[in-house]
Parts: C-alpha cells; sequence; structure tokens
C-alpha cells in the first residue's frame, strides 16, 4: 500500500476526479446525446423516404391520429376546401438560393368546416431586407396536395410585429399563428407540437417550395462511438500515469539503495626464494657426483 501513498496528493485526487467525472458525461450524456440524435435523423429520413413513395391519403385521415403519433409527419395528403382571404402571415429569416427570403403562410378550410395552416413556400426579400408583393391565394374551391410539417415552435424574445403592411413572425408555430390571425386552427397531430401543410410543387396558391431535407443520418454515429472511445481512454490513460509513476519510483529507490564496500585484497603471500647453491653442488652439477 506505501507503493500507492502518492495517489491520495491532491494533484493526484484532482485529476482522478477530473477522469471519472469525463467517463461519467461520456457515458451518460454526450455519447447519449449524439447517437440519439442520429436515431431521430434516421427516423426521420426513413418517414421521408417513405412518404416518398406512398400514395398521398386525405388529410382528414390523420386528424383524428393521436397527439403523440410521431409517424405523421412528413406524410402526403390531400386536402379539398379554400383559402382564406386576408390570412397572410409572412415568416422572417428564411433564405431561397443562399439570399434573404420570407416564408409565406396562410390559412385554409376544410369543407368539413375545420381550419389547417399551410405554408404556400418561400418568396426572394427585395434588397434584401423587405418583402415583395405577395399574391393572395386563390379563391374558390381548391385541391392541394402537400406534405405534414411539425410545428418549429415559438422563440423566446422573438415576438410577432407588423411591417411593410404585412404581419411577420419569426417561425411557423400553429398556436402562435392562431393568435396571430384571431382564427382557431386544427393542428395535426405530431407528436409533441400540432403540425401544419407544407405545399409542394405546382400546387394551387403555392410559391417556391421549402426543400427537403437532405436525407443523410450526418457525423452523429460516428460522434457517438468516439464519445464512448472518449470515456473508455480517459480510465486507461490515468492508469497508465499510475503504472508509469510507480515504475519511475522504483527506479529511483533502485538507484538510493546503499552498495556493500569491496572486500580487501588478500595479503601476497611472497614466493619462495631458493637457497643459493653450495660450490660442491655447482661442481656436482657441471662434472657429475664422483663415487665414493
Amino acid at each position: 500500500m506505501r507503493r500507492l501513498a502518492f495517489l491520495l496528493r491532491p494533484s493526484w485526487l484532482i485529476l482522478a476526479v477530473l477522469v471519472a467525472a469525463f467517463a461519467y458525461l461520456c457515458f451518460t450524456v454526450l455519447a447519449p446525446w449524439q447517437l440519439g440524435k442520429n436515431t431521430a435523423t434516421s427516423h426521420r429520413n426513413q418517414l421521408i423516404a417513405d412518404s416518398v413513395r406512398a400514395h398521398p391519403v386525405d388529410v382528414t385521415t390523420v386528424l383524428g391520429d393521436t397527439p403523440t403519433d410521431s409517424h405523421t409527419e412528413w406524410r402526403r395528403v390531400t386536402a379539398a376546401g379554400s383559402y382564406l382571404p386576408e390570412s397572410t402571415v409572412l415568416v422572417r429569416l428564411r433564405h431561397l438560393d443562399g439570399a434573404p427570403g420570407y416564408g409565406v403562410l396562410a390559412l385554409f378550410r376544410l369543407d368539413d368546416g375545420r381550419v389547417l395552416l399551410i405554408d404556400r413556400g418561400l418568396v426572394g426579400a427585395v434588397d434584401g431586407s423587405r418583402p415583395p408583393p405577395i399574391p393572395a391565394p386563390p379563391a374558390g374551391p381548391q385541391r392541394i396536395e402537400a406534405r405534414v410539417r411539425m410545428s418549429e415552435g415559438v422563440t423566446p424574445g422573438k415576438d410577432p410585429s407588423v411591417q411593410d403592411g404585412y404581419r411577420q413572425v419569426y417561425s411557423i408555430d400553429t398556436a402562435q399563428e392562431s393568435t396571430v390571425l384571431g382564427q382557431a386552427l386544427t393542428a395535426i397531430p405530431t407528436g409533441e407540437r400540432g403540425g401544419y401543410l407544407q405545399l409542394g410543387d405546382n400546387q394551387p396558391g403555392a410559391f417556391t417550395p421549402t426543400p427537403l431535407p437532405q436525407l443523410d443520418a450526418g457525423p452523429y454515429l460516428s460522434y457517438g462511438l468516439q464519445w464512448l472511445a472518449f470515456g473508455i481512454m480517459a480510465p486507461l490513460g490515468l492508469g497508465y500515469f499510475v503504472y508509469a509513476e510507480i515504475r519511475e519510483r522504483r527506479k529511483e529507490k533502485a538507484g538510493a539503495a546503499p552498495t556493500p564496500a569491496p572486500a580487501a585484497p588478500a595479503a601476497a603471500v611472497p614466493a619462495t626464494v631458493p637457497a643459493a647453491p653450495t660450490p660442491e653442488a655447482r661442481l656436482a652439477d657441471r662434472y657429475g657426483r664422483g663415487r665414493h
């Protein structure tokens, strides 16, 4: 345990808390956020693809759906009735071919008396700052084909106004347009917010249709997987730093250990010096030893 005592230092504790918090956010917030967007985008794309292949149905068949039915959006429908006069509302901050524009809204009364909000499409702004003259929708009985769209909601602080002779809003929202026009509207059930109808091309009263979203799931899946990978890599990185610290401390401890003194060399034993030979021995070696 002494080897891990350094982990109780404030710097290591702070690092561990930050890594744990980051990993927690990756697994519980960031990755689910991106994966949820991928699921929602894929669901939307599937609904659009299905609506392209499917034949349009009468709008009255979807008005009876439950308010939580999210499969209603993007469905192609037909509606029989007539436009209400003096019901034009412009939507600010739209774009047409990359230039400033306006969305044009109107009301459409069905043959059974219910009133729906209609997105007639886009028109370009004059000098990039003011709306052009907006032709009224055709009078009399009409039969239109459109797509069901979900209301965009209301942006706080972006209140409706009257400018250049037109009532103007910042988003397409059934409840807000009902208040602006003073007319009770029937919201098409599309999920969290009531829906409206978006006209297609070559329909009575239509301008340039609002383009459909690209059927691309986007990068959300890869982003979600990346956050999951980061959530795994962060604790592993902390573990590697702990291991590296322990290894360095072992090296320092081994380098600081005292080394034993070398043993004294044994005393040299002098070699035995042979005694000097006597004269008799030298003579005996030279001439040989005589016989006695």
